[in-house]
Parts: structure tokens; C-alpha cells; sequence
């Protein structure tokens, strides 16, 4: 699997892109969630913080810097991540501000009452 998902170790994996950058990317999604903010921005902001998450490859691990696979899987998990925050709070906020029109039906989901 190494060479495939991650560059340097699962440990370096684990800890900066999963740990780190996940915790990043949930507060991301948290915050273009809280301010009513598309879809299509949280992906934006991902991106920038995938970069930056390559750089501390680069800087503590002394991972490739420009390699384009390994930012793709990073990009991945940091959205993945950033997504399921995003979906998160905007289930909470349409729970709780909403609470006439919806019903939470999941941590992910509501539906109409």
C-alpha cells in the first residue's frame, strides 16, 4: 500500500494529513457551513488547505513537494473530511433553525415534517 496512499509512513499519514489536516479540513466545513456558504466555496477553501498540507509533507517529512499523485490523495481525504463537516453543521443548523419545517433524521440528513 505504501506508494499508493501515502509517501514517507503511515504513522506521517496518519498523524499531519488524517489527524492534523482532517481536523483542519472538519473545522473548514464547519465554518462555510455556519456562514451559509455553498458547496462549490468549501471546495475552494480544500483546496488551498491541501496545499498547504503538501507543504508540511514537504517540510517535516521530507515528502515530494510537487508530486501531483500524492496532492490528489490529500486533496481526497481532506475533502472527503471537509465535506462530511460541512454536512454536519448544516443537518444541526436546518434541525435547529428550521425546527417547524425539519426534522433531523440523521447526523447527515433531515427530512420534512
Amino acid at each position: 500500500m505504501m506508494g499508493v496512499v501515502y509517501e514517507t509512513s503511515l504513522g506521517a499519514f496518519i498523524l499531519l494529513t488524517v489527524c492534523i489536516g482532517g481536523g483542519a479540513a472538519w473545522m473548514t466545513g464547519r465554518g462555510a457551513a455556519l456562514t451559509w456558504r455553498p458547496l462549490w466555496v468549501l471546495a475552494w477553501f480544500t483546496l488551498l488547505l491541501s496545499f498547504a498540507l503538501r507543504f508540511l509533507h514537504f517540510s517535516l517529512f521530507e515528502g515530494t513537494l510537487l508530486s501531483v499523485h500524492y496532492w490528489i490523495v490529500d486533496l481526497v481525504v481532506l475533502s472527503v473530511i471537509a465535506v462530511a463537516g460541512w454536512r454536519y453543521t448544516r443537518t444541526a443548523q436546518m434541525a435547529t433553525q428550521y425546527r417547524w419545517l425539519y426534522e433531523k433524521t440523521g447526523p447527515f440528513s433531515w427530512r420534512e415534517r
